[in-house]
């Protein structure tokens, strides 16, 4: 369906030019005095320039051409020059009823030009389990995934996992100091390795920290990594066989933790994936110019006249041969234009990475890589912080493991729902997890991924103000009172919805045909935030409607149906909304 806003401009645009003015001045956005009126052109002010006539003289003559137009409740020419609209309550409810035919999608076109894009998010370290650090690009992640897929593209999501680095010799150092019998550390052994790892996740989450401190009190330790993570790249067959150990055992628990908060990988592709890439494509770059020899180091030049900033070279090869996050990801992006050939790659990953992302795109479109028209996009998010204003740890000042987070706030929400009242402990329990989950998200996500936010969990799991529990509990009466209409009619109605009469009524109207054009802009500008923003309003707009309306005690038949064909399609599309943001509505609360 056509968004609202271009089917007034297309008036607006004809009315301008009937009136003798140019279309460009035509411009229509939503009032930001709703109370005055509910659309607003204020193009008479800048046009009044060119012609040399009074803004107001200008306003005047576009009315004359609008007034008469059916679309249109009221149009008002009001001083210096503004141009107010109110919509006609058919026109509104014509296009509702539009909405409510188109059941998949309330009325939201995929794109005319479906793109492939990759979505980079994630980054979980396979030396260690997921921790509070690893929250925000996994959600952030996963709901850009989702929204931009919702609109039609082609999307693939990435886990991108680091594990081809120095945690890896790290790990394998301070196991054979440990356990130095294993076979992996036999080089005459020629067998089979175990299928069995000598270690669970739970051994990795205490050894990868013990061995990273040892590497820094042990400059001699950290020298036999860094020789291990050396012999691992290059293939040695024991370390190779303790590396796929790290991996199976470390992605099994990622997909567990991950799974728990609703994120979904495509891929579960690593570092070590790139890693075959690298030498071909660093000896292209030097061959053909691109990269040049500096101190025993490869660079590439990649700064710019015009830039505002400094941009430093990006260094493709240390002077000892070994590669770094840059020739990794470069080598990466060599990968995804192979495999997927994308439109648009976009990273989740810390705002602090800002400039090593712009070396890396300014090298992959110098040195061809990718595609001059190819968008790289990094999504750099702000911290999670705690009360104090830091980033968030546990009371000892550790990382707070992302499982027992979870676990936190599920117990605390149940606790606020078991809190004064009698439930069912299974039901209860089920819904605690589910509500959880909604809070975490949405206490996340509410935020633009840019800024830093305090992580406050009673505020998140609050069932007022602008948080998730509040959306769902919205979610969930409209749940009860479709199931009680059902009870008493035998069967939900063919939805119908007239022209409103009361303002709460028409204001809801208003909101959901906001719907199409904001799931549009979110997919655009890659911004879940305006996701969470579109459905706290359209939770309000409901419930001022709600309590404005006894629904199942409406004595007029047609307007009863009418509010519930309303109702069903504000769920509808609240359920759309809430699931590209990768969480759902229990039944009852």
């Amino acid at each position: 369906m056509k968004k609202v806003l271009n089917l007034i401009e297309e008036k607006v645009v004809a009315a301008f030019e009937s009136a003798g003015i140019d279309k460009k001045y035509a411009r229509v956005a939503l009032s930001n005095r709703p109370d005055l009126c509910e659309y607003q052109s204020n193009g008479a002010m800048p046009a009044a320039k060119e012609y040399k006539k009074a803004p107001i003289m200008i306003a005047n003559s576009i009315v004359e051409y609008l007034k008469e137009d059916e679309m249109f409740e009221e149009v008002t020419a009001v001083n210096p020059g503004f141009i107010n609209i109110k919509l006609n309550p058919a026109f509104v409810s014509d296009y509702i009823n539009g909405m409510l035919a188109d059941e998949e999608r309330c009325g939201c076109d995929k794109v005319e030009n479906p793109q492939s894009i990759v979505v980079d998010y994630g980054g979980a370290n396979v030396a260690k389990p997921l921790h509070v650090g690893h929250l925000r690009p996994a959600i952030i992640g996963e709901a850009v995934k989702r929204i931009t897929r919702f609109m039609g593209n082609n999307v693939v999501g990435d886990v991108h996992l680091g594990d081809w680095g120095l945690q890896l010799g790290l790990i394998i150092c301070e196991l054979q100091d440990r356990q130095p019998d294993l076979v992996y550390f036999d080089d005459n052994y020629t067998g089979e390795y175990p299928e069995e790892a000598p270690f669970t996740i739970s051994d990795l989450e205490e050894i990868y920290p013990f061995a990273s401190a040892r590497s820094k009190r042990e400059p001699e330790f950290k020298k036999r990594a860094l020789q291990a993570t050396k012999e691992l790249q290059d293939g040695k067959p024991g370390y190779r066989a303790i590396f796929r150990h790290i991996s199976n055992v470390s992605i099994a628990d990622l997909k567990k933790n991950y799974g728990n908060l609703n994120v979904i990988f495509d891929l579960w592709y690593g570092e070590s994936d790139a890693d075959p890439y690298i030498a071909p494509m660093v000896e292209r770059m030097i061959e053909e110019g691109y990269a040049y020899e500096d101190e025993g180091m490869y660079i590439v030049d990649v700064k710019k006249d015009d830039d505002k900033f400094e941009v430093p070279p990006c260094i493709i090869k240390k002077s000892d041969g070994a590669s770094l996050y840059t020739t990794t990801d470069l080598a990466t992006l060599v990968q995804r234009e192979k495999d997927f050939h994308p439109d648009h790659v976009i990273y989740v990953v810390d705002k602090r990475q800002g400039m090593h992302f712009e070396q890396v795109f300014r090298t992959a479109k110098k040195t061809g890589i990718v595609r001059e028209e190819t968008k790289l996009t990094h999504i750099g998010f702000g911290t999670m912080n705690g009360a104090d204003g830091k980033p968030f740890k546990t009371r000892d000042g550790g990382l707070l493991r992302l499982e027992n987070l979870l676990k936190d706030i599920e117990e605390k929400t149940y606790e606020r729902i078991v809190e004064g009242r009698e439930v069912n402990e299974e039901e209860a329990r089920k819904n605690a997890k589910i509500i959880a989950l909604a809070a975490l998200k949405y206490g996340d996500l509410s935020n633009q991924a840019t800024k830093d936010y305090i992580f406050d969990i009673d505020r998140f799991i609050s069932f007022e103000g602008d948080t998730g529990p509040y959306v769902l509990y919205t979610m969930v009466r409209m749940k009860s009172i479709l199931r009680k209409y059902a009870e008493l009619k035998g069967e939900l109605p063919e939805f119908k919805v007239l022209p409103a009469v009361k303002p709460a009524e028409k204001a809801l109207m208003l909101d959901l045909m906001k719907f199409n054009a904001m799931m549009e802009k979110a997919s655009e500008e890659t911004a879940p935030h305006q996701v969470c923003a579109y459905i706290h309003d359209l939770s309000n707009s409901f419930n001022k409607f709600y309590h404005e309306n006894n629904i199942m005690k409406e004595e007029d038949e047609a307007r009863q149906v009418s509010f519930i064909s309303l109702l069903s399609l504000t769920k509808s599309i609240l359920e759309i909304c809430i699931d590209v943001l990768g969480f759902e509505a229990p039944e009852q609360m």
